[in-house]
């Protein structure tokens, strides 16, 4: 019983350990997509196409994509407009891109398509409020699933030059420079670090008289998302530390047991001279034969779960609630190695507990009541 309960709780830590993984991949890279690690833009950036362009020869946005932790450099041009479909319509956002497809296609969130219900092929009209009004009809060549689900953060992704015709731009302006980190640099600490060094260069790189861009982290814009990513991380120490406990004191009941089974083979093993201390190692070796094995058996039905959930995605969410419509599953072997490290040390310091009963064994009156 104590090793089904040792298996049991090492198949909760590391689906527990996997899943927080999981999410933190999934929604760092959704972020990555949607806008970038690091935004740089004009001070006075604004999605109405009014506010001066970023050049994309601009002697201050130069070498940015040889800065260690850079894995790609997007130039991307937004506008604001109102998309309609028969009698209904909603206001989003075009986020024009080299990636974006061909001239007049768009990719949608998939929120729009139920909204307008709007199906891959269908063509959908768009507007643009400026100092005229401009019309272009595009056609859908994708839906995509968005992190933001919210009808106020609709984002369709079109093509870069389909945006900078509207926004009457040449083909070098660009209303911002997304850069994408490498994956070892998508924590928080190194996004601050990455976008004060990247801030600081282009700072230096621009003249006195001109307004300097700006760089944003993914952080400051999506401030919510980060905070629920550390929440999840808070309940996933808590689900260790509970699981780490209840193997452990099942495993001091279970070498209880064996040592109360035990009493006069103690007593016989110390009447024959054998210390206390390698009476003890005896049956804690034992013990933690057990916690191996339990630990073994319970990562490889983790890892069988894990492959499953990781394919097919069985466990479905609610995005609305948490972002992504499926428990998402993502394997770090290191995380995993620590996890159970961390784990069997606690558990076998926790054995060391009932140990002490060794001591108050008594050799003369085991041996006699034997």
């Amino acid at each position: 019983m104590a090793m089904v309960s040792i298996a049991i709780s090492f198949f909760i830590i590391i689906i527990a350990v996997a899943v927080s993984s999981g999410f933190r991949t999934e929604i760092r890279n959704g972020i990555s997509y949607i806008s970038g690690d690091i935004r740089i833009t004009r001070p006075d950036m604004n999605f109405a196409g009014t506010a001066e362009p970023l050049s994309m020869n601009s002697y201050a946005l130069e070498g940015i994509d040889s800065i260690e932790g850079v894995a790609e450099v997007i130039h991307a041009a937004y506008r604001a407009g109102i998309v309609k479909n028969d009698d209904k319509i909603c206001g989003v956002v075009f986020k024009g891109t080299k990636a974006g497809g061909d001239s007049l296609k768009v990719s949608i969130p998939s929120r729009l398509a139920d909204i307008l219900d709007l199906e891959v092929g269908d063509p959908i009209l768009a507007y643009f409020v400026g100092d005229k009004i401009k019309a272009r009809k595009f056609r859908i060549q994708s839906i995509y699933t968005s992190i933001l689900s919210g009808d106020d953060n609709l984002l369709i992704f079109c093509g870069l030059s389909d945006i900078q015709r509207i926004n009457g731009w040449s083909e070098n302006e660009i209303s911002a420079e997304e850069i994408i980190l490498e994956g070892k640099y998508k924590n928080e600490a190194m996004i601050k670090s990455k976008t004060d060094e990247i801030g600081t260069r282009i700072l230096l790189r621009t003249a006195e008289d001109e307004s300097a861009p700006v760089a944003s982290s993914s952080i400051n814009r999506f401030p919510q998302l980060f905070s629920w990513l550390d929440l999840i991380d808070t309940n996933v120490l808590f689900i260790l530390v509970l699981m780490t406990l209840v193997a452990g004191f099942n495993m001091i009941s279970g070498l209880l047991i064996l040592l109360f089974r035990n009493i006069s083979t103690i007593g016989i093993l110390k009447s024959m001279g054998m210390t206390d201390r390698h009476i003890s190692e005896v049956f804690i070796r034992v013990s933690s034969v057990l916690v191996l094995k339990g630990m073994l058996i319970g990562n490889a039905l983790a890892f069988i779960f894990c492959s499953v959930q990781g394919f097919a995605h069985i466990i479905k969410l609610n995005p609305d609630n948490y972002f992504l419509s499926y428990v998402p599953i993502h394997i770090n072997p290191l995380l995993i190695a620590a996890a159970d490290l961390v784990s069997f040390l606690i558990i076998m310091l926790l054995l060391l507990i009932p140990s002490l009963f060794v001591l108050k064994v008594d050799p003369a009156k085991t041996v006699r009541a034997q």
